[in-house]
């Protein structure tokens, strides 16, 4: 069963018998065995790679099933006093930089036996599929059969630089944005749609982008106004670089939720790591609401600059 989820997994004979350690030859014949035993045709084989067959996709997906519970079992058996092993996590880019990757300096320094692999990307996961252990992730969720746990909030705003805004004025209401140069996430669901709580304002521009980072990037540079997380813009509000548009007309926050998959057996590095998430959020302005509130109560405007200067 091994030989055959992995050989699904990894797309070849070759790559499944150096991961397991053992000859391609043997693991070819443990995969006929298994279709003989089962009296079906599990893969298609050609030249350049390993497909499934149509009634093969039912079984993976119980094999895959199958061996993780075997995996959670050994692997709750081996670290019930000390977190060990390898603990897969996926976020996106910028969830990952500023909120995630600073929890697992102190994790590791604490745990010397626990190995963390973290995946960065903006494109969507399938922890099952992919085998991680659990995700941070922001937005509307996919109905996935996922276990989710709300941790924060992502309160979203329209921004724009000073250097732009001295160039081509501040918008006053939404309907104002379709005059200006809108920087295009590409990544939104709802696209150029920007729902804001009075409606959806269609907004347009000329450069398009597929992640958060690239429009925050985008934003600096004065090429347009862009509609991002709140909590990129800390310190370029702070400094005076970059303001929060249109204060009376808010964005709806995005959910932050811990995901992983539905297991009756958690792993303790599991475990940990999502006790060190709570622990971490919990305490993070930046992920609590009233959050751009909170630097305006500070004496602070959305631009850094003090109130009444």
């Amino acid at each position: 069963m091994q030989c055959f989820v992995r050989s699904v997994e990894t797309g070849s004979f070759s790559a499944t018998a150096r991961e397991l350690g053992i000859g391609q030859p043997n693991v070819s014949r443990h995969i006929g065995s298994l279709e003989s035993h089962l009296g079906l045709r599990l893969l298609q084989r050609t030249t350049r790679k390993l497909s499934l067959t149509i009634e093969a996709e039912r079984y993976y997906i119980e094999a895959r099933r199958a061996l993780d519970t075997i995996d959670e079992a050994e692997s709750v058996a081996r670290d019930e006093d000390e977190p060990r092993g390898l603990l897969r996590v996926s976020c996106s880019m910028v969830v990952g930089l500023l909120h995630v990757q600073p929890l697992i300096a102190p994790l590791l320094a604490k745990y010397p036996h626990l190995e963390v692999e973290l995946h960065l990307s903006d494109e969507y996961v399938d922890l099952v599929a992919e085998r991680f252990d659990l995700a941070v992730r922001v937005g509307t969720l996919k109905s996935s059969g996922l276990v989710a746990r709300q941790v924060g909030v992502s309160e979203r705003a329209v921004f724009a630089s000073t250097e732009y805004l001295e160039r081509h004025g501040e918008p006053a209401t939404p309907q104002d944005l379709m005059q200006h140069e809108c920087l295009l996430n590409t990544r939104l669901p709802t696209g150029s749609l920007w729902p804001f709580a009075g409606g959806e304002i269609n907004v347009r521009g000329r450069y398009r982008l597929n992640n958060n980072e690239a429009v925050v990037n985008a934003v600096r540079q004065g090429l347009g106004i862009g509609l991002a997380p709140a909590w990129i813009f800390e310190e370029d509000l702070r400094a005076g670089r970059v303001k929060a548009l249109l204060p009376q007309h808010p964005l709806p926050a995005g959910e932050v939720h811990l995901v992983y998959p539905e297991r009756r057996l958690i792993a303790k590095r599991t475990r940990i790591f999502m006790d060190a998430i709570d622990s971490a959020f919990a305490g993070k302005a930046a992920v609590q609401p009233g959050y751009l509130d909170s630097l305006r109560n500070a004496g602070l405007s959305p631009a850094g600059q003090k109130r009444g200067t």
